[in-house]
């Protein structure tokens, strides 16, 4: 009489084999992520002031002259708001009407 063994499912050591993979994956991808977000910001913070340079110079092509700040931008629609996405505010010289990152 033979003993037949059936086998189905994993073994403990081959779910432990699979958790560690993954885990190793994960320690990979992780901080490359986070990396990309800082990036992103970035990109979206110079987009930002490129977009506001823009809406001074159509306001002053509308009213002969740079606005005093950039909050006069917003009142008057000009730009939704006057921040990067990151929360930063960006500078103004109204004498130039240069805007400039943060």
């Amino acid at each position: 009489m033979k003993i037949v063994r059936k086998q189905d499912g994993f073994t403990l050591i081959e779910m432990l084999i699979v958790l560690m993979i993954i885990s190793v994956l994960l320690l990979i991808v992780v901080p490359n992520m986070s990396k990309n977000n800082d990036v992103a910001n970035d990109k979206g913070c110079e987009a930002t002031v490129k977009l506001i340079q823009a809406q001074v110079h159509a306001y002053k092509l509308e009213n002969t002259s740079f606005p005093q700040n950039l909050d006069v931008l917003e009142s008057e629609k000009y730009v939704e708001k006057i921040t990067c996405p990151n929360g930063a505010d960006v500078g103004y010289d109204a004498s130039t009407g240069i805007v400039s990152t943060p």
